[in-house]
């Protein structure tokens, strides 16, 4: 049984740079994994999917992200919801949510976490993919700590940290096998991830979508609250 943690949440900090997560984390503490120029940057390919703009604002920044990806290439918006120039293409529109933890979240090491890395790269992608969390990638583990939950050898529970804007570590990749659910295995690994994440000083974030409301209720539960509703656009540069 792991023992309550007496971790109380960090001093509030701003949280402006929850608008654009992935901007702040690849001009911040993602920079070694970002590609990219003065407007538009994106995670190496094997690292994530993800990219940041400087601002949507900017009438520049169509132009960025073409000489950046190419013509006639796919990627994904998020976080904004901008008006698409003449000759881009919308293929696919999502809406998840953005919750932020509070001081409620009881944030605890769970005594049966392992640490995970190189060498269980495999396992991972395996259980990311029976479970389907949200992109995972052969060096998505690199931009954090990950822990899991081994049964007989077999990893059957994980979760881990994803972005890192300013002051806050998203936590990302929750996955129980279905034979592991309603053991409080996904609790007990947020809760591990969250720990860590307060001992270095930062606050914890993470995305579910809005129409899982078992997971947003699972996480309101625990601690996190709602922050603001966010859209992800899945959209074609002009060929």
């Amino acid at each position: 049984m792991s023992t309550v943690s007496t971790d109380s949440a960090p001093t509030p900090m701003s949280d402006a740079v929850l608008d654009a997560p992935a901007w702040s984390s690849l001009t911040g503490h993602h920079a070694r994994f970002a590609v990219g120029n003065d407007l538009v940057k994106r995670y190496l390919d094997d690292v994530s999917p993800f990219a940041g703009v400087a601002s949507w604002e900017n009438p520049d920044v169509w132009d960025a992200v073409i000489d950046e990806f190419g013509r006639g290439a796919e990627l994904t918006i998020s976080h904004a919801d901008p008006a698409l120039p003449d000759g881009w293409t919308e293929i696919w529109r999502g809406h998840g949510v953005q919750l932020v933890e509070t001081d409620r979240l009881v944030a605890e090491p769970c005594d049966e976490a392992v640490e995970l890395g190189a060498d269980d790269v495999d396992e991972m992608l395996a259980i990311v993919g029976r479970n389907q969390p949200g992109p995972f990638l052969p060096r998505t583990y690199e931009l954090g700590r990950y822990v899991g939950i081994r049964r007989e050898g077999r990893l059957v529970a994980m979760a881990g940290e994803r972005l890192r804007p300013s002051g806050w570590t998203e936590i990302s990749a929750v996955s129980v096998d279905d034979d592991y659910r309603r053991q409080g295995l996904a609790s007990r690994l947020t809760r591990d991830v969250a720990h860590h994440i307060r001992a270095r000083g930062d606050r914890a974030f993470l995305h579910a979508s809005e129409s899982n409301d078992g997971a947003v209720r699972a996480y309101e539960k625990l601690g996190f609250e709602i922050r603001r509703r966010v859209s992800f656009l899945r959209v074609r540069t002009p060929a």
